[in-house]
């Protein structure tokens, strides 16, 4: 069985940022006054001289980061972390220091903080890749937050942060919170963000944004009818690049589009294991219960957590779950794709409680007025498609892509849709460049933040659109877990060609943590 193993000979792996560091953070937010906007009654938006009051539910190590870049925000306070980790030194780093040194730039200092970052031992994710241990939970966030409040507030202002196991307790007891931040795992996201709407809490949802289609499509709902404002964290539809692909689709450069491409070089976590015989002692200071959720209970073992979850079935959603987020995004974008009509898929091997190692993903969806009729083709594991014809040079395809393949020329992209090049030569020689129709983006947290404060401005990434496009990612696993081509009904929910993929659609949960 492949988990998290100390390494403290081997090197780091390939460097890298997940959502990459903050180019400049710390700004002077001495000019706002601490008053909740919803006080105000500002028609549940935020007044415009205040300070957006936000709660992290979830601050391991992605809840960190993305923590990180709120506080970066001038308009943003942060008052209230909730985790079932108390505080634990075993959380990946894309880097060394990687924590400590986000810290010291959100605080303007030069030094301190180094026990964020002890930086061993190595912690070993894949056979291939190992990263320096960090520190995370709701202790080292909260005094996170403290440590950026005293340093960037007028003296008397302010609060300080507050630190829950629980998030339902955070929201029963935090009055004064605009909105909620929502970094936990990915089965945990709809119950969070669920309670949150309905406590009338904006709501900034980690991708993927639900653990099922029935997650999904409640969650939309519920934000429909709060009225409240939601964005997923798919941070490139808020780029010049997803705009651009959807312009140059638009005006016809390579004709309508039929077939598309898109192959991951994920999983970077382990996948393909069964469940560890082995039943270990909770570390101190975690709830292992509350981590469990709406899980079905199993005793403890570090082969679940943290950042491995995502390859178990009951607590992640594989590589197209946690990576097609962003790729389908800018599919569905493009193409204005309506849900998928069936979904197939071939696997290197299945297992009861995890995802496979590798995976080939077929969805159909249906023509959509003067479009035709697409087929999205999803490679991950290792795998890749067949190179076309069109694409007239020697290079091999990179290690992740993106290809729309219309009657006349093919553009090749980089995963999300973006840098892209147009084949065959004659299609280039040909080429003129469309004007940009699109209005742009002032960035996908800040899309939010301002539509929290304005009360009726609307988001990219909303609640009502991912969960169309989560919609298809799931099916596309649901084919990879039966084996069987699946037929989808989405006005009904309804799944065809499988005795037992309608269970996935709406899985059962613990009770108590129904949604």
């Amino acid at each position: 069985m492949t988990r998290i193993e100390s390494d403290s000979n081997q090197a780091v792996g390939p460097t890298f940022t997940r959502r990459g560091f903050l180019a400049a953070a710390g700004a002077s937010a001495s000019a706002f006054t601490i008053v909740p906007g919803r006080a105000l009654g500002f028609d549940g938006g935020v007044a415009a001289n205040s300070r957006i009051n936000i709660a992290f539910i979830g601050v391991g190590s992605q809840g960190l980061r993305v923590m990180f870049e709120f506080l970066a925000h001038p308009d943003v306070q942060a008052v209230a972390v909730a985790d079932p980790v108390r505080s634990a030194a075993n959380y990946h780093q894309w880097g060394r220091n990687e924590f400590r040194d986000h810290v010291r730039k959100l605080v303007g200092a030069d030094s301190g903080w180094e026990w964020l970052s002890p930086n061993a031992p190595m912690l070993r994710l894949t056979p291939s890749l190992s990263v320096p241990a960090g520190v995370a939970g709701r202790e080292p966030a909260q005094k996170i937050v403290d440590g950026f409040n005293g340093r960037h507030r007028k003296s008397g202002e302010g609060r300080g942060c507050t630190a829950y196991a629980d998030f339902r307790e955070l929201l029963t007891k935090e009055k004064g919170i605009d909105a909620v931040v929502v970094g936990t795992t990915d089965v945990l996201h709809a119950p969070a963000s669920v309670a949150a709407m309905k406590a009338g809490k904006h709501v900034f949802c980690q991708k993927p944004m639900a653990h099922s289609i029935h997650a999904a499509r409640l969650m939309a709902d519920v934000a429909n009818e709060s009225k409240v404002a939601t964005q997923v964290a798919v941070t490139l539809q808020a780029s010049e690049g997803t705009r651009r692909l959807c312009e140059w689709i638009s005006a016809g450069v390579v004709g309508p589009i039929e077939r598309v491409f898109n192959w991951s070089n994920r999983p970077s976590w382990p996948q393909a294991l069964d469940r560890p015989q082995a039943v270990q002692p909770v570390p101190d200071g975690l709830d292992w219960d509350l981590w469990l959720g709406p899980a079905p209970f199993r005793g403890y073992n570090d082969a679940y957590l943290p950042f491995v979850w995502r390859g178990w079935r009951d607590f992640g959603c594989g590589a197209i779950g946690d990576m097609g987020c962003y790729s389908f995004d800018s599919i569905y974008r493009a193409l204005k794709l309506t849900p998928p009509v069936a979904a197939e898929a071939m696997v290197s091997d299945r297992h009861a409680e995890t995802y496979p190692a590798s995976s080939t993903i077929h969805l159909e969806f249906p023509a959509r007025g003067d479009l035709p009729p697409v087929k999205v083709s999803w490679y991950d594991g290792g795998r890749k498609p067949e190179k076309p014809a069109e694409i007239d040079d020697d290079r091999p395809l990179p290690s992740e892509g993106l290809i729309f393949q219309g009657d006349r020329g093919v553009l090749l992209c980089d995963f999300n849709g973006g840098k892209m090049q147009l084949f065959p030569q004659s299609r280039r020689d040909a080429f003129t460049e469309p004007p940009k129709r699109l209005p742009r983006s002032p960035g996908n947290d800040r899309e939010w933040l301002d539509a929290v404060r304005d009360g009726k401005a609307d988001t990219g990434a909303n609640f009502e659109f991912t969960s169309k496009v989560t919609e298809a990612l799931h099916l596309g696993n649901m084919a990879g877990r039966t084996g069987e081509k699946l037929t989808w009904d989405s006005a009904t929910m309804t799944v065809g060609g499988s005795t037992s993929a309608q269970a996935l659609v709406r899985p059962e949960a613990r009770k108590g943590w129904e949604v």
